[in-house]
């Protein structure tokens, strides 16, 4: 079994991956647009997902960046209304399940 660089197996990585997975089977996708701002993006993640500052400006980065970006992870009827509360405030989001690899 190889180790990594922090000294964790691969394999324990792996069962970590799969238990988040199944902890959390969805994920909440917001999509980049050329509408709105940087700020009502942040200021709607930490109202409505309850992002720090810190944590919702570096989501939207990520989405700006690479066009969308699964903002919260957890079961579906926690984020189906935050979903549709970022879609209230014109906010382009979506409900993924979560892969398992």
């Amino acid at each position: 079994m190889s180790m990594t660089e922090t000294g964790v197996s691969v394999q324990e990585m792996e069962d970590v991956l799969v238990d988040t997975a199944e902890q959390f089977p969805f994920s909440l996708i917001v999509w980049n647009d050329e509408v709105n701002t940087f700020d009502w993006v942040i200021q709607s993640l930490m109202e409505v997902c309850g992002h720090t500052e810190e944590q919702a400006e570096q989501c939207a980065l990520i989405i700006h960046f690479n066009g969308k970006y699964a903002v919260k992870k957890g079961d579906y009827d926690d984020l189906k209304p935050m979903c549709e509360a970022l879609l209230d405030r014109g906010i382009s989001a979506t409900l993924a399940e979560t892969v398992s690899t």
